[in-house]
């Protein structure tokens, strides 16, 4: 059954479902995709949420982790057939259903149609956590993580968490920190090197393991550049990987004086990202599952999202199920 509702903000704190009505006529290059799951992107929607990090306009809709099967198809379409299984990865919040012009074919691109075809035998609500995941993907090829190096990856939400995996599948010795107890077991049972909960212990411990090559930083924490100077934890042409939004950043010149390291900024993804992602999934180098703490049919969405503002911790990966009521 094609929805005919999305998820939108209405106003800053409150979230409703709206009618989108019916999809338009196909354009020659566009297919139409029936949504079956969607995934929240916990940082991002929360921001929009709150009106934080310059997110102020209402009424708005924000998301970008949609999977469906492809309904019908232009006249010029070659590569997607109707039935097909797919993950669409454009920035539209969450829809029953989404018109999506595949013409643009270029996978380095985030102009491209960001339309990942599905194999079988592979758990499509599972895939609703592409976006996130292909975040992480996307940030560890940029921040050039290579076999043997140390990384840490600081705050493991959901994006963290899938940064930790991604480290490790490119062959890096991962250590991870958080404050919260579950979300440190979950980067253990999914391979992470090193747990460490810093409201317990303290950023002390992360001197064991320093200097790091690649520092992902997946929290946002205001303190986390000028503590990386303080305590020298960060290696001779390392590279210092802003994941987590930020209004405004500082860092001690010091810091990358004489070092020759860089601080960059990485997010989205590519077709590309996804293609590498899905073969990670596909060998089971990176796994979602235990990173999944919530599966709810969509209406009810509304709790989902008061929890997201009022409890965020309470949420790890959310995937809404559009195929059930």
């Amino acid at each position: 059954m094609m929805r005919r509702i999305g998820i939108e903000y209405p106003q800053r704190g409150q979230m409703r479902l709206s009618d989108i009505g019916e999809p338009p006529p196909l354009q020659p290059t566009q297919i139409l995709i029936r949504t079956c799951y969607t995934g929240v992107t916990n940082g991002t929607e929360r921001h929009a949420l709150l009106g934080e990090h310059g997110f102020t306009v209402y009424p708005s809709r924000h998301g970008y982790q949609h999977v469906g099967q492809v309904e019908a198809v232009g006249a010029s379409v070659k590569e997607f057939q109707p039935g097909d299984w797919v993950f669409y990865g454009q920035y539209v919040g969450h829809r029953g259903w989404n018109v999506v012009d595949v013409g643009c074919t270029d996978v380095h691109s985030y102009g491209s149609h960001l339309c990942l075809r599905l194999p079988e035998g592979i758990d499509y609500r599972l895939c609703a956590l592409f976006g996130v995941a292909g975040v992480a993907v996307r940030a560890v090829r940029r921040f050039r993580v290579q076999p043997a190096q140390r990384v840490w990856v600081a705050g493991v939400g959901v994006i963290g968490q899938f940064a930790a995996q991604a480290a490790r599948a490119y062959g890096a010795y991962v250590t991870v920190t958080d404050l919260q107890p579950r979300r440190l077991e979950v980067a253990k049972a999914c391979g992470a090197h090193r747990v460490i909960n810093v409201h317990e212990q303290g950023m002390e411990p992360l001197r064991e393991g320093a200097p790091y090559d690649s520092i992902i930083d997946c929290s946002g924490a205001p303190s986390l550049l000028q503590q990386i100077h303080e305590m020298r934890l960060l290696a001779y042409k390392g590279v210092i990987g802003l994941v987590a939004v930020r209004s405004h950043t500082e860092f001690p010149w010091a810091m990358l004086h004489g070092t020759e390291a860089s601080i960059e900024v990485s997010c989205h993804f590519s077709l590309d990202d996804l293609r590498v992602l899905l073969y990670f999934v596909q060998q089971g180098t990176i796994r979602i599952e235990p990173v999944v703490s919530h599966v709810v049919p969509i209406e009810q969405a509304p709790a989902v999202y008061e929890t997201l503002r009022d409890r965020p911790a309470d949420l790890l990966g959310v995937i809404f199920d559009w195929t059930q009521s």
